[in-house]
């Protein structure tokens, strides 16, 4: 019986360990891998401390702080696939088969992009097609920039490459842009926006070592028609990876776990959560850690109210 099983092994995963670490609470930490969706980042810029570090690098290091706490953190790198009640503690099932005991769940298994599906998208993952525009835009100076998706997260993505791209183009399959009617007057004031192909269906990415254009179908012609491009962001939304507490916490529409923003609680006691799979509107790292600590910090306070834990 654990104390604490944190779910994820992105920032938030791991700064929820780290701090109920630190708090000598029993915890077993569930993750594929360690990184979170940040892995596949060759330069990120805004990690507090770090001006410049690798996806790769800020794993290796999310996972060696975690590994330091060894002697109270078990780590388990498997999948986690539902999560029961077990009286007023929690069961949680992995899809390898193996099943965890714990008093408290802090969720952060994070979200995954909504994905194009089309050839070329995972070829070029990182190599010229980004997910995160306030990751990835300044990696794209002086370049030609596509944005897929209409709404207000390819708007904002644009927004965010205006000051590094030359140019940027929007690709949308509907007729009209779907974002904030404000955001869209000033987007298409700033020089650097070219405009916006309506009813464009994205079929391809081509490139040789990185990208260097976007396939696309008319939608209304069924004509296929190529736009050059050395980037593209792919900003079609995202899908929280929330199966697993269906029906045991409150989702919002878009399955995104409700979280009280001043503990990260949900609305079942005992079940905290933090980073991409809440419905905080911001998806940034540092704010996932952030978040996390509260679970942390909150999920103490909850063990001590229960006695079940030492203070000291």
């Amino acid at each position: 019986m654990y104390d604490i099983i944190v779910i994820g092994g992105g920032p938030a995963g791991v700064a929820a360990a780290v701090y109920t670490a630190r708090k000598r609470l029993r915890t077993l930490l569930i993750s594929e891998s360690f990184g979170g969706q940040s892995i596949v980042s060759d330069d990120i810029q805004n990690w507090i401390g770090e001006p410049h570090i690798s996806g790769f690098e800020l794993a290796q290091k999310m996972e060696a702080h975690v590994r330091s706490y060894s002697d109270i953190v078990d780590i388990k790198t498997e999948r986690a696939g539902a999560i029961a009640e077990k009286g007023r503690d929690f069961e949680v099932r992995t899809e390898q088969g193996n099943t965890y005991e714990g008093k408290v769940v802090i969720l952060a298994a994070g979200a995954r992009r909504r994905r194009l599906g089309v050839p070329g998208e995972e070829e070029f993952n990182g190599k010229g097609v980004a997910y995160c525009s306030t990751c990835d835009a300044p990696l794209f100076s002086g370049k030609k920039v596509v944005v897929v998706g209409g709404g207000n997260a390819g708007l904002e993505a644009v927004q965010d490459l205006f000051p590094y791209a030359s140019e940027v183009w929007m690709l949308e399959r509907a007729d009209a842009l779907r974002g904030d009617q404000v955001t869209q007057e000033e987007v298409r004031k700033n020089p650097k926006f070219k405009g916006v192909i309506f009813g464009a269906e994205v079929i391809k990415i081509t490139g040789d070592q990185f990208v260097s254009a976007v396939g696309y179908k008319d939608i209304k012609t069924g004509e296929e028609k190529t736009l050059a491009a050395e980037g593209i962001f792919i900003e079609i939304g995202s899908l929280p990876n929330s199966e697993m507490v269906k029906g045991l916490v409150d989702l919002d529409a878009w399955g995104q776990v409700k979280i009280d923003s001043k503990h990260a609680s949900t609305s079942h006691p005992g079940v905290y959560a933090a980073g991409d799979i809440t419905d905080d509107p911001y998806k940034q790292n540092n704010i996932s850690a952030g978040d996390a600590v509260k679970a942390a910090l909150a999920a103490y306070q909850y063990l001590l109210k229960r006695g079940q834990t030492n203070p000291a």
